[in-house]
């Protein structure tokens, strides 16, 4: 298996587009433009980024990013064997040598000195010095980085630079329209369409409280994962507590009042 092989996107991802992001993103993949996906966590970038290295059948290489993360993590670098030292590349160095879409996910999560590395891949050079061995690597054609940031998070210590972030062309992403997430959470979790519009419903609720106590609101993710608990045989209650109110927060009053939004929701 070839190293593009091994990267392949074989399979139609599920995508349901919310307006002209596909026809964006393909005029900026023309162009081998840096794309920066914009939007709150579980609302479908990461998903996007799939679906369109498939529509375009280019390999993909996904990095999650990390607050440890090191350059030499994206890079490469030198790993001591028996006979002596190996070179071995990091993601981004293998994206740019054959031409795969590289995505960085949540990339401000990672350290700002890590993030520079990514600056002469993103202008008219698009090279990637690899320091330590000597080694200038200029992109494939069809190399293109992709990255995701979530502004709700963004502050001093964690935002990206004015640097970084204009060296990219964005989409905003947001959570979809009622009629738009329903089917998804249908089609993802074989959920019927009535109980899949309450698991939106209660999301909705649940997103009027962010900056009211919540920092983020309920994801698309999360309301798949409440379907496919009660397309399990779980009750609908109980699943999405489990699924909807329990990981988004641990305040008693702002969990009362999601419990009393699926209760009646579901009562």
């Amino acid at each position: 298996m070839s190293m593009q092989d091994q990267y392949q996107i074989t399979e139609e991802p599920f995508y349901y587009p919310s307006g002209n992001e596909i026809t964006l993103y393909e005029a900026a993949y023309q162009g081998r433009l840096p794309v920066m996906l914009k939007g709150p966590t579980g609302c479908g970038k990461t998903r996007f980024v799939e679906y369109m290295a498939w529509k375009l059948k280019k390999p993909l290489i996904s990095v999650a990013c990390n607050e440890d993360m090191t350059a030499s993590d994206l890079v490469g670098r030198f790993l001591l064997e028996k006979d002596g030292t190996r070179w071995q590349d990091g993601p981004l160095t293998v994206a740019s040598r054959i031409g795969a879409i590289c995505y960085l996910d949540e990339v401000v999560e990672a350290r700002q000195d890590t993030t520079v590395v990514i600056h002469p891949l993103t202008d008219h050079r698009r090279v990637l010095p690899l320091d330590k061995k000597g080694e200038l690597v200029v992109a494939h054609p069809d190399f293109q980085i992709v990255i995701s940031y979530n502004p709700g998070y963004q502050s001093l210590m964690k935002d990206l630079k004015q640097s970084t972030k204009q060296r990219f062309t964005a989409l905003d992403f947001d959570y979809p329209s009622e009629e738009i997430e329903t089917n998804i959470v249908c089609k993802e979790s074989n959920l019927d369409i009535e109980q899949s519009k309450k698991l939106v419903h209660i999301a909705q609720r649940a997103r009027n409280l962010k900056g009211h106590g919540l920092d983020e609101g309920i994801s698309t993710r999360l309301l798949v994962y409440a379907g496919t608990l009660i397309k399990a045989g779980i009750s609908p209650i109980e699943a999405s507590k489990m699924a909807l109110v329990c990981p988004i927060t641990d305040d008693p009053d702002i969990r009362a009042t999601l419990n009393n939004a699926v209760e009646m929701i579901f009562g």
